[in-house]
């Protein structure tokens, strides 16, 4: 796995990444509920907030995009977030990979030593990020949530590095 790295996305990748939401519901339920759909490339690359938030790409030797996450602050912990795996290489360990790197970079740019998530309970992933060592757990109280239909999980960076190894 030592030749799949980060790197800041090309066009070429906004387009794949694109790709792989090819409908209202999959592209919402992963960008969110403002996510517009149908969605031009500037819409995406807009909604996707790319100027804002660190965004990464997960890519092969060759170059082709297998992954895809951002992070950002929020409540003291290194916030993933759109997290997303090319369909079919799923199974490979690439959700592993990409959380771990992305945590690792986040963590050390951000001062954190967690790292957080949210997550719908019937997402598939939700067995990934258990076996990565996230826990369920309540956002701050005075933290402010719209979903009450979706998951807080949580992660101590060190006990991520345990669980992916190297």
């Amino acid at each position: 796995m030592r030749h799949r790295h980060l790197v800041s996305l090309h066009a070429s990748h906004l387009e794949t990444l694109a790709s792989w939401f090819p409908d209202a519901w999959s592209c919402r339920r992963w960008g969110g509920p403002a996510f517009r759909y149908p969605f031009t490339m500037r819409s995406f690359r807009e909604d996707l907030q790319l100027d804002e938030i660190t965004s990464r790409g997960l890519l092969r030797e060759s170059g082709e995009l297998l992954g895809f996450g951002q992070y950002y602050a929020r409540w003291g912990h290194c916030h993933l977030a759109r997290l997303a795996v090319a369909s079919d290489r799923r199974g490979e360990g690439l959700g592993a990979r990409l959380i771990q790197l992305l945590a690792r970079e986040g963590g050390k740019a951000l001062a954190t030593v967690a790292c957080s998530l949210f997550v719908f309970p019937d997402n598939p992933a939700r067995r990934l990020y258990r076996r990565l060592g996230f826990v369920e757990t309540r956002p701050p109280a005075n933290a402010w949530t719209d979903r009450p239909d979706i998951l807080y999980m949580t992660v101590e960076l060190e006990r991520l590095e345990e669980a992916v190894g190297d």
